[in-house]
């Protein structure tokens, strides 16, 4: 008495098969204008004996490396599914966004300690240059943010690439205050000052977006759906006597998917049969969730008992 259903489809319906793939344009322009702003920092860096400046463009790199594995991620990810793989390769995006968080935390670390190394060596850092090369950073990190505001909204790979620029973006004010305060008081522990504010700004949004890309690996329920609620919106429906084996998870960014064995009496199942209590199913949790792809198995009452364990 067992019936499997799917009326789900990937939600969004973004190009590829992943939320990711709609910006991977923007992503394109966005890693152009990084490696540009990149390389004209380190030179500024160099030319102006400036820590800030030479950490912004370390991050930067990273950053150029973030987007690099954002758009190959999109790339697999947009393959269709096979008979071995039957989610594609969706989960490369995550993985993506996985690899930017490390990128992250290890450049927020070499910045702290490249910043004390300069309190215990002080150097001399051209505070004009500095501001030069720090405005031309700001004015490009700004660019990249507003290409990427909407699509961090709705991906975890594109959240880790945004916050990336971010990051640099926050540098970047930091960089050009640290040289202002140079320039017109020559106090020299600015720069190392604004190095450390830009390797803690850094940490605390990438150990955020670590979380919730762990939750998606380990198959946490969607954000935003409260499992509990789901129960008992599935059991609020006429006929349904029980509910188990509940599991809703998240394939990647923007495909969350649900499955449930659901245990409706017969005295429904005759009066209103298998399609429409599936369909009021599906209708109850597309109205209430979002989660849009979900199977059903129904089951009449004590079916459970006989499952296999390894059903379970």
């Amino acid at each position: 008495m067992g019936a499997g259903h799917d009326h789900g489809h990937v939600h969004g319906g973004h190009a590829g098969g992943t939320a990711t793939a709609a910006y991977r344009g923007r992503l394109r322009i966005a890693l152009s204008i990084t490696l540009t702003v990149m390389v004209v920092e380190i030179v500024g860096g160099v030319v102006a004996d400036s820590l800030a400046l030479v950490a912004d463009a370390a991050h930067m790199a990273t950053d150029a490396v973030g987007l690099a594995m954002a758009l190959l991620a999109i790339h697999f990810a947009s393959r269709p599914a096979t008979g071995n793989r039957t989610f594609g390769y969706a989960r490369a995006e995550i993985l993506a966004a996985l690899a930017n968080c490390l990128l992250l935390l290890g450049v927020g670390g070499y910045v702290l300690y490249e910043a004390i190394q300069r309190f215990i060596t002080p150097a001399e850092t051209e505070g004009g240059l500095t501001i030069v090369f720090g405005a031309i950073g700001l004015v490009a990190n700004m660019i990249s943010l507003t290409l990427l505001m909407r699509g961090q909204k709705e991906s975890l790979n594109v959240r880790g690439a945004f916050l990336e620029v971010a990051a640099d973006a926050l540098g970047s004010v930091a960089v050009l205050i640290s040289a202002v305060v140079i320039l017109t008081t020559g106090w020299q522990a600015a720069d190392p000052i604004a190095s450390l504010l830009i390797g803690l700004m850094i940490v605390p949004r990438t150990v955020k977006l670590l979380r919730e890309t762990l939750d998606v690996l380990l198959e946490a329920a969607p954000k935003g759906v409260d499992m509990t609620e789901v129960r008992a919106h599935i059991l609020a429906l006429d006929g349904v006597e029980d509910v188990h084996d509940l599991h809703a998870w998240t394939i990647t960014s923007g495909m969350p998917v649900l499955s449930a064995h659901v245990v409706v009496s017969s005295e429904a199942l005759s009066a209103i049969g298998h399609e429409k209590m599936l369909h009021e199913l599906q209708g109850c949790l597309g109205d209430h969730f979002d989660v849009e792809h979900c199977t059903f198995q129904l089951e009449p009452g004590g079916h459970a008992e006989h499952e296999a364990r390894l059903c379970h």
